[in-house]
């Protein structure tokens, strides 16, 4: 296989034509072979194989800096640079992260897993260029999805002040995770129905020379409009038209199925593993559809994520004007969401926790200064979400547990998620943001409270000696935790926080008469966490406290049983640790 021989883009350059178009497609096979395996951004790969044999066939990386926005469309480009092995064979599928990572390569520039960044970048990188009087040439790869972010809006604004050679390559498939949405999509559907002859061009009239690929896919127009635009001195934009999922029938039918592959089978197309029956997003989705009927103030936010609540197409459609999908723009979203709280609506913003570290601004100032009584839902945040450190789900408790004005709650189970919920929507003082459990769907006992006005802790089981504050998706643990101390001869208190911002002192006083040594265990970074307020109330008192958590040292791609056991996070491991503190009874 011609695929076997690449070990650098150089060996690109001696390909015939006939070469490369079968190189594309010995790429795809590998693409889908691994993926099925190991799942990953499957539709955006696959749309971009040749763009990416055609960039490295013209252009001489990593002397011309590729820069990948997002990047999870970079698996070709990985391919291409010496990676192929991680590709090719299952027994090195692990040895690459799913996004551009410079410890990987010399081709790769930035660790990048957000969006609508690659312009500004390749901003950066222009100037820095001209200051040293270098003349590389340098490539912004940014879909059309990306472009909904304001940053790559003022990227696109600037570049213009450069006066000097920039390359912006517009990967257009017409979708982003679900469908586009907004007057720029607009535009780049009248771009390409027209064949890029519009007389009010948007990126013209921004400066750039604009360049029109109508098929995205065809290897020798793309070589011919990269040749000339090579080693230019001013900005250009090459709009390139593709297909999302092209070459695996259905990703190219179920395009927002097949952005994030699990894995699957290849003549199926079925997942190997689905999602359970029982989930907290279709829960969630059907609770706010019923809600959504009762009340028309109810709307749904979503900044192209609306699958992490179970918004998937047929209950877009079901929402109607009561969902609004600002495309993958987190600091508009939060600020539209803000402000239809201001106006009297009841808004329910959702979206993966990694995310929502885009928009801390609009947060704190729009939404919590203002008091605007908006609700927050923050999906994967857990170790059990993304594994990887560029979408990891670990550090919204640091971030805004500690905004003034924001409640910020733990459910750890279905009713308790629902009640709070509930609770938000209805209540008008103050804005909420609710941490979805990221376990299996576990169920209350007992009932649960429909008010969280005031912050009270729930003590679940009276104990003495050691206390176990566990928070959120990391209750069960202690659940788990308490029964093996009771084998110690160890009667443990547990402790159901419910929320991650304030603190109820009346209960932590209470644990000082009967308690030595109380344990926080939270789904987070154990550096300015839940635990560590725990801790600081009780800086001046005897009782011990014991803060398990995550350290800061998140791999680029971790197996969470394993990083669990690295942190000492299980429940036997967190016993031998509460024992080493206070004994125990002799086995």
């Amino acid at each position: 296989m011609i695929i076997e021989k690449i070990n650098s883009p150089d060996n690109l350059k001696r390909l015939s034509d006939d070469e490369l178009h079968t190189l594309t497609s010995e790429i795809r096979t590998a693409l889908i072979t691994k993926m099925s395996k190991l799942g990953g951004h499957m539709a955006s790969n696959l749309g971009v194989v040749e763009i990416t044999v055609a960039l490295h066939k013209v252009f001489n990386s990593p002397i011309d800096k590729i820069i990948f926005d997002v990047s999870h469309q970079s698996y070709v480009h990985k391919i291409l640079t010496g990676r192929k092995e991680a590709f090719l064979y299952e027994e090195h599928f692990e040895d690459v992260s799913g996004y551009s990572n410079p410890e990987e390569s010399s081709h790769d520039f930035f660790n990048i897993g957000h969006t609508s960044t690659s312009i500004s970048l390749a901003c950066g990188m222009a100037k820095a260029r001209d200051l040293k009087g270098d003349n590389e040439n340098i490539i912004a790869v940014i879909g059309d999805a990306s472009l909904d972010g304001g940053e790559a809006f003022e990227a696109l604004n600037y570049a213009k002040e450069l006066h000097s050679g920039l390359i912006v390559v517009l990967n257009d498939n017409n979708m982003s995770i679900p469908e586009n949405y907004g007057g720029l999509h607009d535009l780049l559907n009248t771009l390409r129905t027209n064949r890029g002859q519009v007389e009010n061009n948007f990126f013209s009239s921004l400066g750039f020379e604009y360049k029109f690929v109508q098929d995205g896919h065809n290897l020798c127009e793309l070589l011919e409009v990269f040749e000339s635009v090579k080693d230019t001195d001013h900005p250009v934009v090459v709009h390139c038209c593709t297909q999302k999922g092209k070459g695996y029938k259905f990703a190219e039918e179920e395009k927002e199925k097949w952005h994030w592959a699990h894995p699957f089978n290849i003549e199926t197309g079925e997942y190997i593993s689905g999602v359970p029956e029982e989930n907290y997003g279709a829960i969630v989705a059907e609770y706010l559809l019923k809600k959504m009927q009762s009340d028309k103030d109810v709307v749904v936010v979503a900044a192209s994520t609306p699958l992490c609540i179970g918004f998937n197409a047929d209950r877009r459609k079901l929402a109607g004007k009561q969902f609004v999908d600002v495309g993958i723009a987190e600091q508009n979203a939060l600020s539209m969401t803000a402000a239809i709280a201001k106006r009297g609506g009841k808004p329910v913003f959702a979206t993966n926790s990694t995310f929502y570290q885009r928009g801390y601004d609009q947060i704190e100032q729009e939404m919590c200064i203002t008091k605007c009584p908006a609700t927050m839902i923050l999906s994967h945040a857990s170790v059990w979400g993304h594994t990887n450190d560029t979408h990891v789900g670990l550090y919204d408790i640091a971030l805004f547990a500690n905004v003034p004005n924001l409640t910020y709650l733990a459910p750890t189970n279905c009713e308790e998620y629902i009640a709070m919920l509930d609770w938000s929507i209805e209540q008008q003082e103050i804005p909420v943001a609710i941490r979805i459990p990221w376990t299996k769907v576990h169920h209350a006992e007992n009932s649960v409270r429909n008010d969280y006005s005031d912050t009270k802790y729930e003590v679940t089981k009276v104990g003495s000696q050691v206390a176990i504050i566990a928070l959120g998706s990391f209750y069960q643990i202690g659940e788990a935790v308490v029964k093996l101390l009771k084998d110690k001869g160890i009667n443990a208190t547990l402790i159901n926080p419910l929320f991650i911002s304030g603190i109820d002192g009346e209960t932590l006083d209470n644990l000082k008469d009967h308690h030595e040594l109380v344990i926080t265990l939270e789904d987070g970074i154990i550096n300015g966490g839940f635990g560590a307020k725990i801790a600081q109330y009780y800086s001046l008192s005897p009782i011990k406290v014991m803060n398990k958590a995550f350290s800061m040292n998140i791999p680029s791609r971790y197996i969470p049983d394993d990083l669990m056991r690295k942190n000492r996070l299980l429940p036997v491991q967190i016993v031998e640790d509460i024992i080493g503190i206070v004994g125990g009874r002799d086995e």
